[in-house]
């Protein structure tokens, strides 16, 4: 089953053409803006669904069990690891995170998007093993002041924390050139367009449309 994404006709009939689901990837250093980018997506567009990564990273204040992560133990993550539960799965200051396989499945199969907000690791085991269903977006700072700033504005992470992430952020930026699409986060709102806008043109490319090809020869058809 798919989405049909055919509009309707002068006569009122509709072009049945279904569209399988695609995996729209946003990654950034810490601080750059995907997140934020993620949540302005998911407010504008009903057809795009979060994946809900799994985690053994503590909680922080406001996050909600099952709607920003699934909270689990280092036992409970490795046995989903061991039953190939995850599409895919890395470790990021210490903590492990990954990517449940039957909801985004079923999604895609139904025509759903699915948002995805992890790092260059994850993006590239998910283009290892589902290339034709990924467009990935990697979000640049406009400045390392500007990507400092920020994670100080933000007040969730100690001075400690925020050098390592500083220091990070460096080496996450060398894997920019692994990605579809490169944004550079100057403008919130310019960015959040730019991102909608690579969102709409990949859910029209060719080999997304399902049953195109059979639209196609019923118009030469005559119909």
């Amino acid at each position: 089953m798919s989405e049909t994404i055919g509009d309707v006709g002068a006569a009122g009939e509709t072009h049945d053409i279904g569209r399988r689901g695609l995996m729209l990837v946003l990654s950034s250093p810490s601080g750059a803006g995907k997140t934020s980018i993620s949540r302005a997506l998911l407010e504008r567009d009903g057809g795009l669904e979060l994946s809900i990564s799994v985690t053994t990273r503590p909680r922080r204040p406001g996050e909600a069990h099952g709607e920003d992560y699934v909270f689990l133990d280092a036992t409970e993550f490795n046995l989903m690891v061991n039953r190939r539960e995850l599409l895919e799965h890395a470790i990021v200051f210490d903590h492990y995170y990954g990517t449940p396989r039957g909801p985004v499945e079923a999604a895609l199969a139904a025509g759903r998007d699915v948002l995805f907000d992890i790092d260059w690791q994850g993006t590239q085991q998910l283009a290892e093993s589902a290339r034709a269903d990924l467009v990935s977006v990697f979000i640049l700072p406009p400045s390392m002041t500007e990507l400092d700033r920020r994670l100080h504005t933000r007040a969730q992470d100690t001075d400690a924390v925020i050098a390592q992430r500083m220091a990070k952020a460096a080496d996450e930026m060398t894997h920019w050139d692994a990605y579809d699409y490169v944004v550079v986060n100057t403008d919130f709102d310019a960015s959040v367009a730019k991102v909608e806008a690579i969102l709409q043109a990949e859910r029209l490319k060719r080999v997304r449309q399902i049953g195109l090809a059979n639209f196609v020869t019923r118009l030469r058809q005559g119909y």
